[in-house]
Protein backbone atom coordinates (compact mmCIF):
# COMPACT_ATOMS: atom_id res chain seq x y z
CA UNK A 1 0.00 0.00 0.00
CA UNK A 2 1.11 3.57 -0.66
CA UNK A 3 2.10 5.58 2.32
CA UNK A 4 -0.56 8.25 0.99
CA UNK A 5 -3.83 8.57 2.16
CA UNK A 6 -5.77 10.58 -0.15
CA UNK A 7 -9.28 12.25 0.89
CA UNK A 8 -11.81 13.42 -1.19
CA UNK A 9 -14.72 15.40 -0.46
CA UNK A 10 -17.49 15.64 -3.07
CA UNK A 11 -18.21 12.47 -4.85
CA UNK A 12 -19.71 13.52 -7.98
CA UNK A 13 -18.31 12.89 -11.64
CA UNK A 14 -14.94 14.29 -10.74
CA UNK A 15 -14.63 12.95 -6.99
CA UNK A 16 -16.18 9.25 -8.27
CA UNK A 17 -13.30 9.21 -10.75
CA UNK A 18 -10.44 10.20 -8.77
CA UNK A 19 -11.22 7.34 -6.78
CA UNK A 20 -11.58 4.68 -8.77
CA UNK A 21 -8.11 6.01 -10.36
CA UNK A 22 -6.28 6.24 -6.72
CA UNK A 23 -7.58 2.66 -5.70
CA UNK A 24 -7.21 1.30 -8.71
CA UNK A 25 -3.26 2.15 -8.18
CA UNK A 26 -3.82 1.17 -4.56
CA UNK A 27 -4.03 3.87 -2.71
CA UNK A 28 -6.24 4.23 0.09
CA UNK A 29 -8.98 6.70 -0.68
CA UNK A 30 -11.68 8.47 2.03
CA UNK A 31 -14.73 9.38 0.69
CA UNK A 32 -16.85 12.27 1.65
CA UNK A 33 -20.52 13.38 0.36
CA UNK A 34 -23.39 14.75 1.91
CA UNK A 35 -25.22 12.91 0.58
CA UNK A 36 -26.29 9.33 1.54
CA UNK A 37 -27.47 8.59 -2.13
CA UNK A 38 -24.37 9.59 -3.93
CA UNK A 39 -22.36 7.53 -1.25
CA UNK A 40 -24.31 4.40 -2.09
CA UNK A 41 -24.19 4.98 -5.86
CA UNK A 42 -20.34 5.54 -5.49
CA UNK A 43 -19.87 2.12 -3.24
CA UNK A 44 -21.65 -0.13 -5.42
CA UNK A 45 -19.71 1.18 -8.54
CA UNK A 46 -16.23 0.15 -7.03
CA UNK A 47 -17.45 -2.46 -5.18
CA UNK A 48 -15.15 -5.43 -5.99
CA UNK A 49 -11.32 -5.63 -6.31
CA UNK A 50 -10.44 -1.92 -6.32
CA UNK A 51 -12.06 -1.80 -2.31
CA UNK A 52 -9.22 -3.85 -0.83
CA UNK A 53 -5.11 -4.40 -0.91
CA UNK A 54 -4.28 -8.11 0.50
CA UNK A 55 -6.64 -7.63 4.15
CA UNK A 56 -6.53 -4.09 4.21
CA UNK A 57 -9.22 -1.87 3.25
CA UNK A 58 -8.83 0.74 0.78
CA UNK A 59 -12.06 2.78 0.63
CA UNK A 60 -13.78 4.30 3.69
CA UNK A 61 -17.01 6.27 2.55
CA UNK A 62 -18.94 8.75 4.91
CA UNK A 63 -20.86 11.72 5.33
CA UNK A 64 -18.75 12.90 8.26
CA UNK A 65 -15.67 15.34 7.65
CA UNK A 66 -14.42 13.59 10.60
CA UNK A 67 -13.40 11.06 8.91
CA UNK A 68 -10.82 12.94 6.79
CA UNK A 69 -8.15 13.23 10.07
CA UNK A 70 -5.92 10.40 8.73
CA UNK A 71 -5.73 11.83 5.67
CA UNK A 72 -2.29 13.19 4.36
CA UNK A 73 -4.00 15.10 1.16
CA UNK A 74 -7.54 16.06 0.89
CA UNK A 75 -9.05 16.79 -2.01
CA UNK A 76 -11.77 19.48 -2.36
CA UNK A 77 -14.25 18.23 -5.43
CA UNK A 78 -17.54 19.95 -4.52
CA UNK A 79 -19.60 21.79 -7.19
CA UNK A 80 -18.33 25.09 -8.67
CA UNK A 81 -19.37 27.70 -5.69
CA UNK A 82 -17.03 30.14 -4.16
CA UNK A 83 -19.15 30.27 -1.17
CA UNK A 84 -19.23 26.45 -1.09
CA UNK A 85 -15.51 25.65 -1.78
CA UNK A 86 -14.36 28.04 0.78
CA UNK A 87 -16.38 26.85 3.62
CA UNK A 88 -15.29 23.39 2.41
CA UNK A 89 -11.54 24.49 2.87
CA UNK A 90 -12.11 26.59 6.15
CA UNK A 91 -13.46 23.51 7.33
CA UNK A 92 -10.76 21.49 6.59
CA UNK A 93 -7.93 23.58 7.88
CA UNK A 94 -9.59 23.29 11.26
CA UNK A 95 -10.44 19.40 10.55
CA UNK A 96 -7.22 18.25 9.26
CA UNK A 97 -3.50 17.70 10.92
CA UNK A 98 -1.42 21.33 10.55
CA UNK A 99 0.55 19.05 7.80
CA UNK A 100 -2.51 18.12 5.60
CA UNK A 101 -2.34 19.31 2.20
CA UNK A 102 -5.68 20.60 0.22
CA UNK A 103 -6.12 20.44 -3.14
CA UNK A 104 -9.18 22.29 -5.01
CA UNK A 105 -10.43 21.36 -8.31
CA UNK A 106 -11.49 24.58 -9.28
CA UNK A 107 -11.91 24.77 -12.47
CA UNK A 108 -13.28 28.86 -13.20
CA UNK A 109 -12.72 30.55 -9.56
CA UNK A 110 -8.80 31.66 -8.61
CA UNK A 111 -7.23 29.44 -6.52
CA UNK A 112 -5.42 32.50 -5.12
CA UNK A 113 -8.24 33.34 -3.59
CA UNK A 114 -9.43 30.35 -2.07
CA UNK A 115 -6.30 29.97 -0.42
CA UNK A 116 -6.28 33.22 1.37
CA UNK A 117 -9.89 32.38 2.08
CA UNK A 118 -9.11 28.84 3.15
CA UNK A 119 -7.06 30.27 6.12
CA UNK A 120 -4.18 28.48 5.04
CA UNK A 121 -2.75 29.39 2.09
CA UNK A 122 0.84 27.80 2.57
CA UNK A 123 -1.51 24.21 2.16
CA UNK A 124 -3.16 25.33 -0.88
CA UNK A 125 -2.68 24.29 -4.73
CA UNK A 126 -5.09 23.72 -7.46
CA UNK A 127 -5.41 20.42 -9.09
CA UNK A 128 -7.36 21.84 -12.03
CA UNK A 129 -9.34 19.05 -13.61
CA UNK A 130 -11.49 20.21 -17.37
CA UNK A 131 -13.21 16.12 -17.78
CA UNK A 132 -13.00 13.23 -14.66
CA UNK A 133 -10.45 10.60 -14.71
CA UNK A 134 -10.12 8.48 -17.13
CA UNK A 135 -11.20 10.17 -19.90
CA UNK A 136 -9.90 13.19 -18.16
CA UNK A 137 -5.69 12.05 -18.46
CA UNK A 138 -4.46 15.30 -17.44
CA UNK A 139 -4.62 18.23 -14.91
CA UNK A 140 -3.56 21.56 -14.67
CA UNK A 141 -1.51 22.20 -11.50
CA UNK A 142 -2.21 26.10 -10.65
CA UNK A 143 0.31 26.93 -7.76
CA UNK A 144 0.27 30.21 -6.04
CA UNK A 145 3.54 32.58 -4.86
CA UNK A 146 2.11 31.45 -1.00
CA UNK A 147 2.06 27.67 -1.32
CA UNK A 148 4.97 25.45 0.29
CA UNK A 149 7.05 23.57 -2.11
CA UNK A 150 5.98 20.53 0.50
CA UNK A 151 2.12 21.27 -1.01
CA UNK A 152 3.44 21.59 -4.56
CA UNK A 153 5.48 18.39 -4.57
CA UNK A 154 2.34 16.08 -2.97
CA UNK A 155 -0.25 17.80 -5.28
CA UNK A 156 2.00 16.10 -7.89
CA UNK A 157 2.64 12.89 -6.02
CA UNK A 158 -1.17 12.81 -6.22
CA UNK A 159 -1.94 13.04 -9.65
CA UNK A 160 0.90 10.54 -10.07
CA UNK A 161 -1.50 7.86 -8.04
CA UNK A 162 -4.79 9.49 -10.01
CA UNK A 163 -2.64 8.34 -13.27
CA UNK A 164 -2.75 12.13 -14.18
CA UNK A 165 -0.71 13.77 -16.18
CA UNK A 166 0.35 17.54 -14.93
CA UNK A 167 0.94 19.66 -17.75
CA UNK A 168 1.44 23.94 -17.57
CA UNK A 169 -1.60 25.86 -18.31
CA UNK A 170 -0.98 28.40 -15.74
CA UNK A 171 -4.74 29.58 -13.96
CA UNK A 172 -5.80 32.33 -16.08
CA UNK A 173 -5.41 30.29 -19.10
CA UNK A 174 -7.26 27.20 -17.96
CA UNK A 175 -9.97 29.71 -16.08
CA UNK A 176 -10.75 31.12 -19.42
CA UNK A 177 -10.90 27.65 -21.42
CA UNK A 178 -13.34 26.07 -19.10
CA UNK A 179 -15.51 29.17 -19.40
CA UNK A 180 -15.34 29.13 -23.23
CA UNK A 181 -16.39 25.68 -22.97
CA UNK A 182 -18.62 25.54 -20.82
CA UNK A 183 -20.84 28.35 -22.40
CA UNK A 184 -20.02 27.15 -25.78
CA UNK A 185 -22.22 23.50 -24.21
CA UNK A 186 -24.93 26.02 -22.84
CA UNK A 187 -25.55 26.98 -25.54
CA UNK A 188 -26.25 23.84 -27.50
CA UNK A 189 -28.64 23.11 -24.65
CA UNK A 190 -30.90 25.91 -26.22
CA UNK A 191 -30.44 24.58 -29.22
CA UNK A 192 -31.88 20.98 -28.29
CA UNK A 193 -34.60 22.36 -26.00
CA UNK A 194 -35.78 24.37 -29.03
CA UNK A 195 -36.41 21.04 -30.82
CA UNK A 196 -34.60 22.49 -33.86
CA UNK A 197 -32.33 18.96 -33.94
CA UNK A 198 -31.81 15.51 -31.91
CA UNK A 199 -29.64 15.56 -29.40
CA UNK A 200 -28.31 12.60 -30.77
CA UNK A 201 -27.89 13.93 -34.24
CA UNK A 202 -25.89 17.06 -32.43
CA UNK A 203 -23.71 15.03 -30.86
CA UNK A 204 -22.33 13.27 -34.09
CA UNK A 205 -22.89 16.45 -36.02
CA UNK A 206 -19.99 17.97 -33.86
CA UNK A 207 -17.56 14.79 -33.47
CA UNK A 208 -17.83 14.80 -37.26
CA UNK A 209 -18.21 18.02 -38.36
CA UNK A 210 -15.42 19.45 -36.02
CA UNK A 211 -13.27 16.56 -35.25
CA UNK A 212 -14.30 16.48 -31.47
CA UNK A 213 -13.61 13.59 -29.24
CA UNK A 214 -16.93 13.58 -27.71
CA UNK A 215 -20.20 15.58 -28.83
CA UNK A 216 -21.31 18.11 -26.40
CA UNK A 217 -24.48 16.38 -24.81
CA UNK A 218 -21.61 13.14 -24.09
CA UNK A 219 -19.04 15.74 -22.87
CA UNK A 220 -22.03 17.29 -20.16
CA UNK A 221 -23.23 13.99 -18.86
CA UNK A 222 -19.47 12.92 -18.29
CA UNK A 223 -19.01 16.41 -16.56
CA UNK A 224 -22.19 16.18 -15.06
CA UNK A 225 -24.81 18.57 -15.54
CA UNK A 226 -24.88 20.26 -11.80
CA UNK A 227 -20.92 21.24 -12.49
CA UNK A 228 -21.73 22.83 -15.84
CA UNK A 229 -24.63 24.91 -14.45
CA UNK A 230 -22.57 25.74 -11.10
CA UNK A 231 -19.78 26.63 -13.22
CA UNK A 232 -22.31 28.80 -15.31
CA UNK A 233 -23.53 30.22 -12.42
CA UNK A 234 -19.93 31.67 -10.99
CA UNK A 235 -19.08 32.80 -14.62
CA UNK A 236 -22.21 35.12 -14.69
CA UNK A 237 -24.02 33.02 -17.17
CA UNK A 238 -27.54 32.03 -16.81
CA UNK A 239 -27.94 28.35 -17.69
CA UNK A 240 -30.13 27.15 -19.97
CA UNK A 241 -33.71 26.46 -18.71
CA UNK A 242 -33.41 22.76 -19.95
CA UNK A 243 -30.20 22.25 -17.83
CA UNK A 244 -31.84 23.91 -15.13
CA UNK A 245 -34.76 21.46 -15.43
CA UNK A 246 -32.58 18.49 -15.87
CA UNK A 247 -30.68 18.98 -12.85
CA UNK A 248 -33.64 19.80 -10.63
CA UNK A 249 -35.02 16.14 -11.54
CA UNK A 250 -31.94 15.04 -10.82
CA UNK A 251 -30.83 13.72 -14.39
CA UNK A 252 -27.03 14.86 -14.01
CA UNK A 253 -25.66 12.76 -16.28
CA UNK A 254 -23.27 9.74 -16.04
CA UNK A 255 -22.93 9.66 -12.28
CA UNK A 256 -26.71 9.19 -11.93
CA UNK A 257 -27.45 6.98 -14.69
CA UNK A 258 -29.73 9.78 -16.58
CA UNK A 259 -28.76 12.52 -18.27
CA UNK A 260 -28.82 13.74 -21.93
CA UNK A 261 -28.17 9.80 -22.72
CA UNK A 262 -28.45 7.14 -20.09
CA UNK A 263 -25.88 4.56 -18.39
CA UNK A 264 -25.80 1.73 -16.83
CA UNK A 265 -24.67 0.59 -13.45
CA UNK A 266 -21.26 0.54 -14.23
CA UNK A 267 -21.59 4.02 -16.12
CA UNK A 268 -21.36 2.88 -19.50
CA UNK A 269 -23.37 5.04 -22.33
CA UNK A 270 -26.33 3.03 -23.01
CA UNK A 271 -26.94 2.82 -26.65
CA UNK A 272 -29.97 2.88 -28.68
CA UNK A 273 -31.18 2.77 -32.30
CA UNK A 274 -31.39 5.72 -34.17
CA UNK A 275 -35.22 7.01 -34.39
CA UNK A 276 -35.33 8.24 -37.60
CA UNK A 277 -37.77 10.69 -39.24
CA UNK A 278 -37.33 9.24 -42.37
CA UNK A 279 -40.86 8.06 -44.20
CA UNK A 280 -40.60 8.06 -47.60
CA UNK A 281 -39.24 5.67 -50.13
CA UNK A 282 -36.34 6.58 -51.75
CA UNK A 283 -36.05 7.33 -55.57
CA UNK A 284 -34.01 5.17 -57.43
CA UNK A 285 -31.08 7.10 -58.43
CA UNK A 286 -28.51 5.79 -61.37
CA UNK A 287 -27.36 8.43 -62.35
CA UNK A 288 -26.19 12.01 -60.98
CA UNK A 289 -24.89 15.53 -61.62
CA UNK A 290 -22.68 18.28 -60.16
CA UNK A 291 -23.00 22.30 -61.03
CA UNK A 292 -19.74 23.80 -60.06
CA UNK A 293 -16.28 23.53 -60.50
CA UNK A 294 -15.04 24.74 -57.13
CA UNK A 295 -13.70 22.24 -54.42
CA UNK A 296 -16.54 21.02 -53.15
CA UNK A 297 -17.84 20.80 -56.46
CA UNK A 298 -14.89 18.56 -57.01
CA UNK A 299 -14.66 16.40 -54.02
CA UNK A 300 -18.33 15.82 -54.27
CA UNK A 301 -18.56 14.21 -58.02
CA UNK A 302 -15.70 11.95 -56.94
CA UNK A 303 -17.05 10.50 -53.86
CA UNK A 304 -20.19 10.47 -56.00
CA UNK A 305 -18.28 8.79 -58.56
CA UNK A 306 -16.35 6.59 -56.08
CA UNK A 307 -19.86 5.39 -54.99
CA UNK A 308 -20.74 3.80 -58.51
CA UNK A 309 -22.80 6.38 -59.63
CA UNK A 310 -21.86 7.87 -63.24
CA UNK A 311 -21.44 11.41 -62.54
CA UNK A 312 -21.47 14.23 -65.09
CA UNK A 313 -19.75 17.51 -63.53
CA UNK A 314 -20.96 21.06 -65.22
CA UNK A 315 -18.74 23.83 -65.09
CA UNK A 316 -18.83 27.92 -66.57
CA UNK A 317 -16.22 27.03 -68.53
CA UNK A 318 -14.04 24.15 -70.98
CA UNK A 319 -11.05 25.40 -68.96
CA UNK A 320 -12.70 25.08 -65.44
CA UNK A 321 -14.31 21.72 -66.45
CA UNK A 322 -10.89 20.31 -67.37
CA UNK A 323 -9.38 21.75 -64.33
CA UNK A 324 -12.17 20.06 -62.08
CA UNK A 325 -11.36 16.63 -64.03
CA UNK A 326 -7.37 17.26 -63.18
CA UNK A 327 -8.45 17.98 -59.57
CA UNK A 328 -10.18 14.83 -58.94
CA UNK A 329 -7.67 12.44 -60.86
CA UNK A 330 -4.91 13.93 -58.95
CA UNK A 331 -6.90 13.54 -56.13
CA UNK A 332 -7.93 9.75 -56.75
CA UNK A 333 -4.20 9.52 -57.82
CA UNK A 334 -3.25 10.15 -54.17
CA UNK A 335 -5.41 7.69 -53.09
CA UNK A 336 -3.61 4.97 -54.89
CA UNK A 337 -0.05 6.01 -53.67
CA UNK A 338 -1.52 5.30 -50.14
CA UNK A 339 -3.37 2.25 -50.77
CA UNK A 340 -6.16 3.27 -50.26
CA UNK A 341 -7.97 1.62 -53.72
CA UNK A 342 -5.85 0.35 -56.76
CA UNK A 343 -4.89 1.62 -59.62
CA UNK A 344 -7.64 -0.49 -61.96
CA UNK A 345 -10.05 1.45 -58.97
CA UNK A 346 -8.29 4.75 -60.09
CA UNK A 347 -9.51 4.08 -63.81
CA UNK A 348 -12.86 2.79 -63.10
CA UNK A 349 -13.85 6.01 -61.11
CA UNK A 350 -12.75 8.47 -64.00
CA UNK A 351 -14.25 6.72 -66.21
CA UNK A 352 -17.71 7.14 -64.85
CA UNK A 353 -17.05 11.25 -64.61
CA UNK A 354 -17.34 13.59 -67.43
CA UNK A 355 -17.23 16.72 -67.31
CA UNK A 356 -18.85 19.50 -69.67
CA UNK A 357 -20.25 22.80 -70.14
CA UNK A 358 -23.65 22.24 -71.39
CA UNK A 359 -26.29 21.73 -68.50
CA UNK A 360 -28.01 19.09 -70.95
CA UNK A 361 -25.78 16.60 -70.19
CA UNK A 362 -27.47 16.48 -66.62
CA UNK A 363 -30.85 14.91 -68.82
CA UNK A 364 -30.93 11.93 -67.22
CA UNK A 365 -29.52 12.76 -64.09
CA UNK A 366 -31.96 11.43 -60.87
CA UNK A 367 -30.28 13.80 -58.79
CA UNK A 368 -27.72 16.91 -59.07
CA UNK A 369 -25.84 18.35 -56.64
CA UNK A 370 -25.75 22.34 -56.97
CA UNK A 371 -22.66 23.77 -55.40
CA UNK A 372 -21.30 27.12 -57.02
CA UNK A 373 -20.99 30.12 -55.11
CA UNK A 374 -22.54 31.47 -51.96
CA UNK A 375 -24.78 33.48 -53.81
CA UNK A 376 -27.93 33.89 -54.22
CA UNK A 377 -28.52 35.24 -57.82
CA UNK A 378 -25.75 32.80 -59.20
CA UNK A 379 -27.41 30.17 -57.52
CA UNK A 380 -31.17 31.20 -58.78
CA UNK A 381 -29.50 31.48 -62.50
CA UNK A 382 -28.05 27.94 -62.58
CA UNK A 383 -30.58 26.32 -60.76
CA UNK A 384 -32.80 27.40 -63.38
CA UNK A 385 -30.82 25.93 -65.96
CA UNK A 386 -30.84 22.84 -64.09
CA UNK A 387 -34.34 22.77 -63.61
CA UNK A 388 -34.78 23.52 -67.74
CA UNK A 389 -32.97 20.16 -68.53
CA UNK A 390 -33.98 17.95 -65.58
CA UNK A 391 -36.31 15.03 -66.23
CA UNK A 392 -39.89 14.43 -63.82
CA UNK A 393 -39.10 13.32 -60.33
CA UNK A 394 -35.35 14.43 -60.33
CA UNK A 395 -33.59 15.83 -56.83
CA UNK A 396 -31.99 18.74 -56.62
CA UNK A 397 -29.98 18.79 -53.83
CA UNK A 398 -28.64 22.25 -52.73
CA UNK A 399 -24.36 22.64 -50.66
CA UNK A 400 -25.63 26.09 -49.09
CA UNK A 401 -24.17 26.13 -46.03
CA UNK A 402 -25.27 29.58 -45.03
CA UNK A 403 -28.49 30.51 -47.46
CA UNK A 404 -32.45 29.84 -47.29
CA UNK A 405 -32.98 26.19 -48.76
CA UNK A 406 -36.51 27.19 -49.36
CA UNK A 407 -35.55 30.28 -50.92
CA UNK A 408 -33.30 28.16 -52.94
CA UNK A 409 -35.84 25.92 -53.89
CA UNK A 410 -38.42 28.27 -54.86
CA UNK A 411 -35.81 29.29 -57.53
CA UNK A 412 -37.08 25.80 -59.05
CA UNK A 413 -40.43 24.22 -61.30
CA UNK A 414 -40.25 21.61 -58.36
CA UNK A 415 -39.64 22.97 -55.16
CA UNK A 416 -40.87 19.58 -53.41
CA UNK A 417 -37.53 17.58 -55.02
CA UNK A 418 -35.53 20.22 -53.34
CA UNK A 419 -33.19 19.15 -50.44
CA UNK A 420 -29.92 20.81 -49.03
CA UNK A 421 -26.92 18.33 -48.53
CA UNK A 422 -24.45 20.02 -46.50
CA UNK A 423 -21.14 18.15 -47.38
CA UNK A 424 -17.89 19.43 -45.29
CA UNK A 425 -14.70 20.17 -46.60
CA UNK A 426 -13.02 18.12 -47.93
CA UNK A 427 -16.09 16.45 -49.47
CA UNK A 428 -13.94 13.04 -50.05
CA UNK A 429 -12.65 12.94 -45.90
CA UNK A 430 -15.29 14.36 -43.98
CA UNK A 431 -17.55 11.91 -43.11
CA UNK A 432 -21.12 14.19 -42.12
CA UNK A 433 -23.59 15.24 -44.45
CA UNK A 434 -26.36 17.57 -43.08
CA UNK A 435 -29.45 17.03 -44.34
CA UNK A 436 -31.61 20.20 -44.85
CA UNK A 437 -35.48 19.89 -45.08
CA UNK A 438 -37.53 22.49 -45.91
CA UNK A 439 -41.93 22.92 -45.50
CA UNK A 440 -41.78 21.79 -49.65
CA UNK A 441 -39.46 18.76 -49.23
CA UNK A 442 -41.22 15.74 -50.47
CA UNK A 443 -41.01 12.63 -47.89
CA UNK A 444 -39.70 10.36 -50.75
CA UNK A 445 -36.80 13.15 -51.62
CA UNK A 446 -35.75 12.91 -47.99
CA UNK A 447 -35.83 9.20 -47.83
CA UNK A 448 -33.28 9.31 -51.01
CA UNK A 449 -30.80 11.78 -49.80
CA UNK A 450 -30.68 9.64 -46.90
CA UNK A 451 -30.20 6.48 -48.79
CA UNK A 452 -27.23 8.80 -51.29
CA UNK A 453 -25.64 9.75 -47.78
CA UNK A 454 -25.45 6.04 -47.11
CA UNK A 455 -24.17 4.80 -50.61
CA UNK A 456 -21.64 7.59 -50.34
CA UNK A 457 -20.53 5.65 -46.47
CA UNK A 458 -21.28 8.99 -44.82
CA UNK A 459 -23.48 9.66 -42.02
CA UNK A 460 -26.72 12.19 -42.48
CA UNK A 461 -28.07 14.12 -39.66
CA UNK A 462 -31.61 15.81 -39.80
CA UNK A 463 -32.18 19.55 -39.34
CA UNK A 464 -34.59 22.09 -40.75
CA UNK A 465 -33.96 24.83 -43.00
CA UNK A 466 -32.46 27.91 -40.72
CA UNK A 467 -29.03 29.96 -41.42
CA UNK A 468 -25.90 27.88 -39.85
CA UNK A 469 -28.04 24.63 -39.49
CA UNK A 470 -25.93 22.51 -36.94
CA UNK A 471 -22.01 22.67 -37.17
CA UNK A 472 -22.00 26.72 -38.23
CA UNK A 473 -24.53 27.65 -35.70
CA UNK A 474 -22.77 26.48 -32.76
CA UNK A 475 -19.35 26.49 -34.04
CA UNK A 476 -18.64 30.00 -34.52
CA UNK A 477 -20.37 31.79 -31.63
CA UNK A 478 -17.48 29.98 -29.84
CA UNK A 479 -14.85 30.78 -31.91
CA UNK A 480 -16.43 34.41 -31.79
CA UNK A 481 -16.70 34.08 -28.15
CA UNK A 482 -12.96 32.99 -28.10
CA UNK A 483 -11.97 36.77 -30.12
CA UNK A 484 -13.99 38.46 -27.42
CA UNK A 485 -12.59 36.91 -25.05
CA UNK A 486 -8.95 38.34 -25.80
CA UNK A 487 -10.36 42.07 -25.08
CA UNK A 488 -11.62 41.51 -21.94
CA UNK A 489 -8.58 39.41 -20.37
CA UNK A 490 -4.60 39.58 -20.77
CA UNK A 491 -4.82 35.83 -21.62
CA UNK A 492 -2.91 35.39 -25.07
CA UNK A 493 -4.35 33.74 -28.43
CA UNK A 494 -1.21 31.21 -27.65
CA UNK A 495 -2.04 30.34 -24.01
CA UNK A 496 -6.10 30.20 -24.83
CA UNK A 497 -5.59 27.63 -27.95
CA UNK A 498 -2.81 25.24 -25.50
CA UNK A 499 -5.23 25.19 -22.68
CA UNK A 500 -8.32 24.56 -24.92
CA UNK A 501 -6.72 21.48 -26.98
CA UNK A 502 -5.08 20.09 -23.79
CA UNK A 503 -8.24 20.52 -21.36
CA UNK A 504 -10.41 19.11 -23.93
CA UNK A 505 -10.81 16.35 -26.79
CA UNK A 506 -10.48 19.42 -29.03
CA UNK A 507 -8.01 18.94 -32.28
CA UNK A 508 -7.23 22.81 -31.74
CA UNK A 509 -8.08 25.48 -30.06
CA UNK A 510 -10.33 28.66 -31.61
CA UNK A 511 -7.72 30.68 -32.83
CA UNK A 512 -5.63 28.21 -35.08
CA UNK A 513 -9.07 26.67 -36.50
CA UNK A 514 -9.92 30.51 -37.17
CA UNK A 515 -6.65 30.77 -39.11
CA UNK A 516 -7.41 27.08 -40.66
CA UNK A 517 -10.85 28.30 -41.88
CA UNK A 518 -9.88 31.51 -43.11
CA UNK A 519 -10.45 34.58 -40.83
CA UNK A 520 -12.71 36.09 -43.85
CA UNK A 521 -14.75 32.80 -44.13
CA UNK A 522 -15.33 33.11 -40.66
CA UNK A 523 -16.34 36.76 -41.04
CA UNK A 524 -18.79 36.31 -43.51
CA UNK A 525 -20.36 33.24 -41.73
CA UNK A 526 -20.91 35.30 -38.31
CA UNK A 527 -22.33 37.99 -40.39
CA UNK A 528 -25.35 36.12 -41.61
CA UNK A 529 -25.56 34.32 -38.33
CA UNK A 530 -25.18 37.86 -36.22
CA UNK A 531 -29.21 38.25 -35.96
CA UNK A 532 -29.69 35.64 -33.61
CA UNK A 533 -25.97 34.75 -32.49
CA UNK A 534 -24.65 38.82 -32.04
CA UNK A 535 -22.15 40.82 -33.89
CA UNK A 536 -18.62 39.85 -34.98
CA UNK A 537 -16.15 40.28 -32.73
CA UNK A 538 -14.19 43.86 -34.08
CA UNK A 539 -10.38 42.10 -33.69
CA UNK A 540 -11.92 40.15 -36.45
CA UNK A 541 -13.00 42.46 -38.72
CA UNK A 542 -9.68 44.69 -38.46
CA UNK A 543 -7.54 41.59 -38.98
CA UNK A 544 -9.42 40.72 -42.27
CA UNK A 545 -9.71 44.71 -43.12
CA UNK A 546 -6.06 44.50 -42.70
CA UNK A 547 -5.77 41.74 -45.00
CA UNK A 548 -4.25 39.21 -42.48
CA UNK A 549 -7.35 36.00 -43.38
CA UNK A 550 -5.36 33.40 -41.33
CA UNK A 551 -3.32 30.38 -43.15
CA UNK A 552 -4.02 30.98 -46.84
CA UNK A 553 -2.28 34.45 -46.41
CA UNK A 554 0.38 33.43 -43.90
CA UNK A 555 -0.94 35.92 -41.69
CA UNK A 556 -3.89 35.58 -39.22
CA UNK A 557 -4.16 35.32 -35.38
CA UNK A 558 -0.93 33.08 -35.14
CA UNK A 559 0.31 32.96 -38.73
CA UNK A 560 3.57 34.80 -39.49
CA UNK A 561 5.72 35.46 -41.64
CA UNK A 562 8.32 32.87 -42.71
CA UNK A 563 12.14 33.84 -41.58
CA UNK A 564 13.90 34.91 -44.39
Amino acid sequence: MTELVIGIVGLGSLGEGLARALLGNGTEVIGVDHDPAVLARVGDRLDGPLLTLGDSPLLTLGTEPADLKRADVVIEAVPEDRAAKEAVLRGLVELVEPGTVLLTTTSTLSVAELAIASGAPDRVVGLRYFLPPPEGGNAALVETAMAARRTSELARSVAALADTEVVSLGGRPSEVAAALVHTWLNRTVDLAAEGYADVADIDTAMRLGCGLGQGPFEMLDLIGLDTVQASLTALGVKPAALLDRLVAEGRLGRKTGHGFHRYDDAGARVRTGRVTAVTGTPRAITRAGVAGSGTMARGIAEVLAVAGLPTTLVARTADKAEAARNAVAASLARSVRKGRITEQDRLDILARLTTGTDYAGLADAGLVVEAVAEDMAVKAAVLRAIDAHLPPGAVIATTTSSLSVTEIAEHTGWPRDVIGLHFFNPAPVMRLVEVVRTHHTDPDVHATAHALVARLRKTAVDCTDRTGFIVNFLLFPYLNDAVRLLARTDVTVAEIDAAVSTAYPYPMGPFTLLDTIGLDVSLAIMEMLSGSQGAPAEPLRQLVAAGHLGRKTRRGFRVAEPVE
